[in-house]
């Protein structure tokens, strides 16, 4: 069903299949992000991972002149807040307590991506800011006629944000661990970013992983096989068991099986191997890259080596994305063990806009004070960083 604006056509659409793969990647190959690629988002249909069995259903809207697509927003209609790695539970839990449905709600993201660089994918030359809003004031109407709660876009592109806080919509604040390469030519020079105790450790859990008699190898491109990606299935599967309900697994093994066919030219796997035998690979970490930037996504092994998750997801990336010259690696969710390792904390926003006057109300003035809290955060943290005085 499609909603005419002047020579505009907007258009929802309940499978990204509906629309041709060139029309939308015409949108999406110029961004930074590979994540609202055509063949992404397929595959996470596809595969049954972004499914509405799994609280995932797609509704993406479309804008289109003539016949050409000018403008498009992937979106999806969810019942839970699980696999958005932007923790909304509060709002949810003073929601009831004030007796609103706050499920369904509609959201703006790559499904289980926590990675900035959600956007609107407009054509180049198309005025942004006008196609923004009236793609917002649709997103209104078709949000208010079925009685959600709201509209959230989480990890949003910076360069998009002001033109959906200027149609109302709300900052919220929240922050990853972003590695950017500070012109270094090799692992040494990152190295000497440090201070000596924090450059002893890494040398010490970099040793500890040869040690074990280990051999790390980096697979890209045509290296990647069906069968390195149905292992890498395993490993997710292996480390989101150990972690329980909080490990959710969300992605089927068709989703990276598919990715050999579709995606191949985009996927890094960080392999360790016994010396000596590359034909089972001990452990494992998954990594998407896009021209100067690298996307650290999900990790496993067989056993308990020591040193060996700091080895496969932070120091063997790192060491070559400087050999690629990349210049900023997001290793994925969680910080725990990212600080001490030279990633920062590193600011990223989502946007809400809720219809319910009194959720709206509380969004409006407390959202700024949440904010400065989480900002004295990422202070505290950045201000703990193992560098050099």
């Amino acid at each position: 069903m499609g909603e005419g604006t002047g020579s505009l056509v907007l258009q929802w659409v309940d499978r990204i299949e509906q629309i041709p793969q060139g029309a939308w990647d015409a949108l999406a190959l110029p961004l930074a992000t590979p994540f609202l690629e055509w063949h992404w988002l397929r595959n996470l249909e596809n595969s049954g991972s972004a499914i509405p069995q799994a609280g995932w259903l797609p509704r993406h809207l479309t804008v289109w002149r003539q016949g050409t697509l000018i403008a498009a927003a992937p979106l999806y209609i969810k019942g839970h807040s699980q696999g958005e790695f932007v923790f909304d539970h509060q709002w949810a839990d003073l929601s009831q307590r004030l007796g609103i449905r706050y499920y369904p709600k509609l959201l703006g993201m790559t499904p289980f991506t926590p990675a900035q660089g959600y956007r609107f994918l407009i054509a180049p030359g198309e005025d942004e800011a006008s196609l923004t809003a009236a793609m917002l004031a649709e997103i209104d109407r078709f949000a208010q006629a079925n009685h959600f709660s709201g509209c959230n876009f989480l990890f949003v592109d910076p360069d998009w944000q002001p033109l959906v806080e200027a149609c109302g919509y709300r900052a919220w604040l929240h922050h990853s661990y972003v590695w950017q390469n500070r012109n270094y030519t090799t692992f040494d020079d990152y190295l000497g970013a440090f201070n000596a105790n924090q450059r002893r450790n890494i040398k010490r859990e970099r040793k500890a992983v040869s040690q074990a008699g280990l051999e790390m190898v980096v697979h890209r491109g045509e290296d990647v096989s069906r069968t390195l990606l149905s292992r890498m299935y395993h490993f997710y599967g292996d480390t989101c068991d150990k972690f329980g309900w909080w490990g959710s697994k969300y992605l089927t093994k068709a989703f990276f099986e598919q990715l050999h066919r579709d995606f191949q030219q985009r996927v890094v796997l960080v392999t360790a191997y016994r010396e000596g035998d590359r034909t089972q690979p001990i452990g494992m970490s998954f990594c998407i890259r896009k021209a100067e930037n690298l996307y650290g996504r999900y990790w496993g092994s067989l056993e308990e080596i020591d040193c060996l998750h700091f080895e496969a997801c932070y120091y063997q990336p790192i060491d070559w994305a400087i050999s690629e010259r990349i210049q900023m690696f997001d290793p994925g969710a969680g910080g725990r063990h990212k600080k001490r390792r030279g990633f920062p904390a590193t600011p990223n926003y989502s946007l809400h806009r809720f219809y319910a006057p009194r959720l709206s109300q509380i969004l409006d003035h407390y959202i700024a004070e949440i904010n400065q809290q989480e900002q004295a955060i990422i202070d505290e943290v950045n201000q703990d960083l193992p560098f050099k005085a």
